[in-house]
Formats: C-alpha cells, structure tokens, sequence
C-alpha cells in the first residue's frame, strides 16, 4: 500500500459517500486510476464494507451500557455464549478479553427499563454466565471515526 492508497483511505473513512471523481479529485489522481485501486483495496479486503452512521437516540437506541461478563472458562461454554451473543441484536459490540473480565459488550436500548428486561431475560439466562457487570454510559466524548490510516 502507498500513500496514494493511504489517502484514498483517510477520505472513505471520513466521507464513504464521496463520488469517485471527487475522491480522485482529493487524492490527486484521474478518476479511472481511482477507481481501480479502490476496487483493489475493496478485493484486497482492505476496505470492508460501506454504512451510515445513525443517531441512536433517532432509533430508540440512546441508553448505552459497558457490560462485563464472567463466562465459565471451557472451551464449549465459551463458544456457546459468543454464539448466542449473536441473536440479541442489543449487543452491537462484543469482545472476548485477555484476563477478567472474560468478555466486554456495548448495548444499545432505548432506556433503563429495557436494559434491565434484557439483563434478567437475556443476559442473566445465557449458560455459563458467573457474573455480570453494567457500566451506564453517561456521555460520549469521542465518536468512533475510524483508524488512523498513514501520515
């Protein structure tokens, strides 16, 4: 990859709508050249998809909870919890972790009542859950933007 790549880089992240003659135009390179590489890095894997970013407050999703979660440590049970973390669409991050806790997880719910439904429902229920842990997010003070990409 070089700074050309780079930058093609930096700008998609800050603006993934930019029509290809403008990100050529920003990049410094005609609009056919552009192109291909884009559909390079998006072959590559480099580039891994396109989304918009949404206001969760405009869909009901503005309560944010940080939850730590002890799984008992076997191999089975371990597996079993991440695959059930993928049918509850109220998890929209979730990270297995070195050390305790075993697994960090972002929830988005409209407000502390459904977040407490889905803590007695969902989350207490999962098999091998030994703990769990809920940090209410007060305030975000800076938004995912991306990777710093070079330079």
């Amino acid at each position: 990859m070089d700074e050309i790549d780079l930058s093609i880089l930096r700008e998609l992240q800050s603006d993934g709508r930019l029509s290809n003659q403008e990100l050529a135009q920003r990049v410094g390179l005609s609009a056919s050249p552009c192109m291909r590489r884009v559909r390079q890095l998006e072959k590559d894997g480099v580039i891994q998809g396109y989304r918009a970013v949404i206001d969760p407050a405009a869909v009901a999703r503005g309560f944010e909870v940080l939850v730590s979660v002890e799984v008992q440590r076997d191999r089975e049970t371990v597996e079993a919890f991440e695959a059930a973390l993928q049918d509850i669409p109220d998890v929209i991050e979730a990270y297995r972790l070195f050390g305790s806790p075993g697994c960090l997880l972002r929830i988005a719910v409209e407000d502390l009542a459904a977040y407490e439904r889905l803590w007695i429902e969902r989350l207490t229920a999962l098999d091998g859950v030994a703990e769990v842990n809920s940090q209410i997010i007060m305030k975000r003070i800076k938004e995912p933007r991306g990777l710093p990409v070079g330079g």
